[in-house]
């Protein structure tokens, strides 16, 4: 079976994106529209229900290296969140921490990355963490 190549990849997940043909609880676009190898991306979370997060919109930026999606693409939180997978004085999402980072699967997409980092702010041991000042930035 052949492999999907990367720009079609990337092309399938922005034609997904710009649409709003995921869920309404994240989104992700090109940062800049005229980047042609489609490597820099923003996106964001909603905070989910029932937890230190509600209500809140946290901006995250996304880089997509050349061997996406056989790699998984590096994450940073732009807003300023308290979650133990996430540095506390960079923002970068640690990928020896993170389930879905550590354990990328080349079916896994952008859109799978921030749905999972939604499911990890709502677990029982990071719903109620306290959570820097709403606007704040890294």
């Amino acid at each position: 079976m052949s492999k999907v190549p990367r720009n079609f990849r990337l092309l399938e997940e922005l034609e997904k994106g710009e649409k709003g043909l995921g869920p309404e609880s994240c989104s992700y676009g090109l940062a800049d529209s005229d980047d042609i190898t489609m490597t820099n991306w923003n996106g964001t979370i909603l905070g989910p229900p029932h937890s230190n997060h509600e209500n809140r919109i946290y901006s995250v930026s996304i880089e997509c290296g050349p061997n996406y999606p056989d790699e998984p693409p590096k994450i940073k939180f732009v807003s300023k969140v308290n979650v133990p997978c996430v540095d506390s004085t960079t923002g970068e999402v640690k990928s020896s921490v993170f389930h879905t980072l550590r354990d990328w699967k080349r079916a896994y997409t952008m859109e799978t990355l921030l749905l999972d980092l939604r499911k990890e702010m709502a677990t029982p041991a990071n719903k109620k963490l306290p959570q820097p000042k709403e606007g704040a930035t890294f």
